[in-house]
């Protein structure tokens, strides 16, 4: 059996509706699977625009339940059909004002594999995200897929190095973070953020970025979005910066535990010396 697995994140533009905005998710995800795809991930609250530039309670209507809403029962049929295992960001409603961002994840056989909830929550200009969502409360899950295993990370948790250490201490081989990040102060920190932690925790990263600027606010959101490798380089270089992409790359997981053995970063860790972290 091949370590080689084929991956890809797909960055869109906001169509104007939810319904057009899944079909578009549909036929990239019809693409990737003719040329091959074993996982995928979309981008961050998939289906609509990125509301968090505002702060308006009509978007709550975004949110459904996981697993047991429309969007995930839809997609687990289109896994399955394509033999895919699917990461998943939605908009969740545990209950009625309870709130989530949240990722499911798909196997390749349909089953729902389980979900992570964005765990840090961001509340300033242009990213009103406490006016929508609770912070999340499971974790860092790493689901056993078809293809390996996969862990989800998302927007905002990129920016905290603990969350990223714990996928690794948990087994993650390839950790998805599916983002809506616009330019300004981020920008330069896209590319040396998730490469960064690709290094030093020693697995794949795929990070997934909008494009566009929408009619709800300024942000221009500016993909890019790539792959990173175990030692923090880029998997053939990243999508382009203004324009929709389907990116589709070659992932050989073998490489994980050769880096693993040879940086030994995990064997070298003090966790008896890092009280200070949760203390303070």
């Amino acid at each position: 059996m091949s370590d080689v697995v084929k991956a890809a994140i797909l960055q869109t533009a906001w169509t104007g509706d939810m319904e057009s905005m899944i079909e578009l998710h549909e036929k990239y995800m019809a693409e990737a699977a003719a040329a091959g795809t074993q996982v995928m991930c979309f981008q961050e609250l998939f289906y609509g625009p990125y509301f968090c530039q505002v702060q308006d309670a009509e978007f709550y209507s975004y949110a459904e339940a996981i697993p047991d809403g429309p969007t995930t029962k839809r997609f687990q049929e289109i896994a399955e059909k394509y033999g895919m295992v699917l990461v998943l960001p939605m908009y969740e409603e545990e209950q009625p004002g309870v709130l989530y961002n949240t990722a499911a994840v798909i196997d390749a056989d349909g089953s729902y594999l389980g979900k992570y909830r964005k765990v840090h929550i961001p509340q300033v200009k242009g990213f009103w995200e406490k006016f929508y969502f609770r912070p999340g409360n499971l974790g860092y899950p790493v689901f056993e897929t078809a293809v390996g295993r996969v862990a989800v990370n998302i927007c905002y948790d990129r920016h905290f190095p603990e969350g990223w250490r714990a996928f690794g201490l948990n087994g993650a081989q390839i950790v998805f973070n599916p983002s809506a990040t616009s330019r300004g102060l981020s920008a330069y920190l896209w590319q040396l953020e998730q490469t960064a932690s690709a290094a030093a925790n020693m697995y794949f990263v795929g990070a997934i970025n909008r494009v566009g600027i929408e009619d709800l606010g300024d942000n221009d959101f500016y993909g890019t979005s790539y792959f990173a490798n175990p030692r923090g380089q880029f998997v053939e270089g990243t999508a382009s910066d203004t324009e929709e992409e389907l990116v589709i790359r070659d992932l050989d997981l073998s490489m994980v535990d050769e880096v693993r053995s040879q940086w030994a970063f995990y064997r070298d860790r003090r966790p008896d010396m890092y009280g200070v972290i949760t203390e303070a």
